[in-house]
């Protein structure tokens, strides 16, 4: 297992990306081991939602490379790399509001299998993927919602679902793209609690404007200022930098 280990899960090299004369992102390098929590912060227009869209295969790369498990993915497509075990969420919901949360489950484990769920199969031809949807349910705490329309939840239980699906394909890193997007705070909080129960054993990877998330859930904070990291380290280190409060509280 040692040797496993190892091997970043993600690892990013030089990663660049200019559209046009302009450079989005600029020579980002990041290494993610198995189990690590890491947040990538910045203003807006930093470039963090590019960065994603380049480590998922959304967009290519100008330059430099990304590599998931040691293997180059840099060229390929975005199933390909989910395939390997990547999954991401997005900002904007993806959820169907007039299904309960138990079909929503069942059409993003039904959807990464190559065999499609049929609707007039008996159901007990599908017992592996209920037992699937059930556990992962049972997992988050969201068992006892499994029968509740998605339209009914609160915002801030919506996003909770959200990374739930993304939990559908068994992911070893998971990337979160502003999960507190549009919460309250005591949503906020709720989320951050949810993120910490999440398995140990897989990395994740998330991009937030909420602080206070970040520093409850990363151990390990980048700050992405014009497309360049321009600090990292742990959450003490971050919180209390100089250079961090500068383009954040305008200080200095």
């Amino acid at each position: 297992m040692s040797a496993v280990d190892a091997v970043p899960v993600l690892e990013l090299k030089g990663l660049s990306k200019a559209f046009g004369g302009l450079r989005a992102v600029r020579g980002v390098s990041l290494k993610i081991m198995p189990g690590d929590r890491k947040a990538i912060i910045g203003p807006n227009g930093a470039g963090k939602t590019t960065l994603f869209n380049l480590i998922t295969g959304i967009l290519p790369a100008t330059s430099g490379r990304v590599l998931l498990f040691g293997n180059d993915v840099t060229r390929w497509p975005s199933h390909r790399r989910t395939a390997l075990g990547m999954a991401r969420t997005f900002q904007v919901t993806s959820l169907f509001p007039r299904l309960t949360v138990l079909d929503n489950v069942l059409l993003a484990i039904t959807g990464r299998r190559a065999s499609k769920f049929v609707m007039w199969r008996f159901l007990s031809s599908y017992r592996d993927v209920y037992d699937k949807a059930h556990e992962l349910l049972e997992r988050a705490a969201f068992l006892d919602r499994k029968d509740t329309e998605v339209r009914y939840l609160s915002h801030g239980e919506q996003r909770q679902l959200e990374i739930v699906l993304g939990l559908a394909s068994d992911p070893d890193i998971l990337l979160l793209d502003e999960p507190a997007a549009g919460l309250s705070s005591g949503e906020s909080a709720e989320m951050a609690r949810f993120l910490q129960k999440l398995d140990r054993k897989m990395a994740i990877l998330l991009i937030e404007h909420d602080m206070d998330i970040v520093f409850d859930v990363a151990d390990d904070i980048s700050v992405l200022h014009f497309g360049e990291v321009l600090e990292s380290g742990t959450a003490e280190r971050i919180r209390s930098s100089a250079k961090v409060q500068e383009i954040y509280l305008g200080t200095g």
